[in-house]
């Protein structure tokens, strides 16, 4: 699917939707034509901008634009944020009868925020988002049931409908933040089991009771992951010194929890900038990983 959130073609041009996708904290590709010779649909410098979701603007059409976007789409599952040059010859390979070769430039623009996908729609989850949406985190908001979201939603927030939530842990991007706060104990289960198994996770919240946490920790030790793998999990998730079942309450434990870790990050990336302050911290500043 090109366009997650809309059908057809969006109408921002690739420059609107890269000043909307900077102040949404959403990484996307510029997708830029540099040469052309022979025939081709596009000149040289027509652009395209690709997210993980949608697609703006137009590169011509057809398979070059199609390779193009998949290209662009594992640029972003990369850590590498270098320019990418790629010649496409549009002939038979293609399947286009221009004829002609284009020469495509990939830059890519991560955003430097820190990501957070929580995954569950239900009452802790919507008392929580209007609390963090405030924040300056890109958050993707995740469930199975379309109907159970809020007929609102705050446009920070991106909304992912998916049958198996596991396969969005699968494309998240490395060091991202992953809350679980699902309806379903084998789904919670799955969900760390496969954050867990990537290993490149910033941070793993668990809501549940001290119970669960042990019944997690058994079953993960039995399909051997490391006593260091699970001690990522944190379960159950949020502050001790809140106490409190109900949701609001709950939402509010978890949301100063997750406070505290956007602050330590947020030290932590100004920190490789400053390498006398990256000393000062790393004596000063708990791991992200256990920070409660």
């Amino acid at each position: 699917m090109l366009n997650q959130s809309t059908t057809g073609f969006h109408q921002l041009s690739w420059a609107q939707a890269a000043a909307h996708l900077d102040s949404q904290q959403i990484d996307y590709v510029i997708v830029t034509v540099i040469k052309t010779l022979g025939s081709v649909p596009r000149a040289s410098g027509t652009k395209m901008l690709v997210s993980l979701t949608d697609i703006y603007d137009t590169i011509g059409g057809g398979h070059l634009e199609y390779k193009a976007i998949k290209k662009a789409r594992e640029l972003l599952g990369q850590t590498n944020s270098e320019p990418f040059i790629e010649q496409f010859k549009l002939g038979a390979n293609l399947g286009q009868c221009c004829g002609g070769q284009a020469t495509v430039l990939f830059e890519v623009m991560h955003s430097h925020s820190l990501k957070l996908d929580v995954y569950g729609a239900g009452h802790v989850a919507q008392a929580l988002m209007p609390i963090i949406q405030h924040l300056p985190v890109q958050i993707r908001w995740i469930d199975s049931r379309k109907e159970v979201f809020p007929a609102k939603v705050d446009p920070r927030i991106t909304v992912v409908v998916d049958e198996d939530p596991t396969e969005q842990a699968k494309l998240a991007d490395a060091n991202t933040a992953s809350l679980i706060l699902t309806h379903n104990h084998q789904l919670d289960f799955a969900l760390v089991q496969t954050i867990l198994t990537r290993n490149d996770a910033l941070w793993l919240g668990v809501i549940g009771s001290e119970t669960k946490a042990k019944r997690f920790a058994y079953k993960l030790s039995h399909r051997d992951f490391s006593p260091e793998q699970i001690k990522q999990m944190i379960c159950p998730v949020g502050l001790p010194q809140i106490q409190g079942k109900l949701p609001m309450e709950v939402a509010v434990s978890i949301a100063g929890q997750l406070i505290s870790l956007y602050q330590s990050w947020s030290k932590q990336q100004k920190s490789d900038h400053n390498p006398v302050e990256k000393a000062e911290l790393s004596a000063t500043t708990p791991n992200m990983e256990t920070t409660e």
